[in-house]
């Protein structure tokens, strides 16, 4: 369960989601969200499904038992992985 925050933390980035946002959906605190990021608290398992349907992702794999939703990009160049999570994001948006 060590990988939890940096997963959150990850997938918020990666949605453009600030800790205020994300709260905000959540009907939690910023500080709440920080905590969750920095390991010092977990979430209630109702929070953990919200937050797994926000983004998409199995409670699996935020818990970092699953890990299908990974793709190893390294020897990419910066370019490289910009145009696969273009192509991952328009896939999505269909």
């Amino acid at each position: 369960m060590v990988d939890f925050g940096d997963r959150l933390k990850t997938l918020r980035i990666k949605n453009n989601l600030t800790q205020e946002q994300l709260a905000h959906r959540l009907g939690l605190t910023k500080s709440v969200i920080s905590a969750y990021e920095t390991g010092s608290r977990m979430p209630s398992y109702d929070t953990l499904i919200t937050i797994s349907r926000i983004f998409k992702v199995t409670t699996d794999y935020l818990l970092g038992v699953d890990r299908k939703n990974e793709i190893d990009l390294s020897g990419l160049t910066d370019e490289e992985k910009a145009a696969l999570l273009n192509l991952v994001k328009a896939i999505k948006n269909r």
